[in-house]
């Protein structure tokens, strides 16, 4: 029902189900993570009224794991990118996971999925520097110009390549003179 996507990882789109309602993804390397993507996989809707919680947990022997509200998806908002990196453990409230244990490996932290009713979700407070990214934001601000850089129209590119498959269709040594 759920996929999560972490940049140059492979998509995890088995998450593990802890309860009937509750799924969780664990996140290797996660000192390595800016952003995590929890989304539908659109094979199976939310029940009428119904969403998932998403929620972030850091891997913590001592004080056991504490889960941190980051948003939520819908039928509707079926996918989020989140900003975990300016997370700290140990901050947290309230959340569905504590009642029960969720096994954790010391180095791996977990990215967990809770079915809850909308209206609950909606009420809900995302712990702070858990920003929910929108695509626009997010590729503003991976686009921001380099004054020592040069950009090259993706037209231009294109125009260049179908002049060279022309001259090689032509002449396949031209590019030897």
């Amino acid at each position: 029902m759920f996929g999560c996507l972490v940049a140059g990882r492979l998509v995890q789109t088995d998450p593990q189900q802890v309860a009937g309602d509750k799924f969780v993804f664990n996140l290797p390397d996660y000192e390595n993570v800016n952003h995590v993507v929890v989304f539908m996989l659109g094979t199976v809707p939310f029940p009428a009224g119904m969403g998932g919680a998403v929620y972030f947990s850091f891997p913590d022997p001592v004080a056991g794991q504490v889960w941190q509200l980051l948003g939520f998806i819908t039928n509707d908002k079926p996918s989020a990118i989140f900003k975990i990196s300016q997370l700290k453990p140990g901050e947290g409230g309230e959340h569905p996971f504590g009642m029960m244990t969720v096994p954790q490996l010391a180095s791996v932290a977990q990215v967990g999925v809770s079915i809850e009713p909308l209206e609950q979700l909606v009420q809900q407070t995302p712990v702070s520097g858990a920003t929910v990214c929108s695509v626009d934001s997010f590729m503003q601000s991976q686009m921001t110009p380099n004054p020592s850089e040069m950009f090259i129209p993706a037209s231009s590119i294109l125009k260049w390549y179908e002049n060279f498959q022309r001259r090689m269709a032509q002449n396949p040594h031209f590019w030897k003179t």
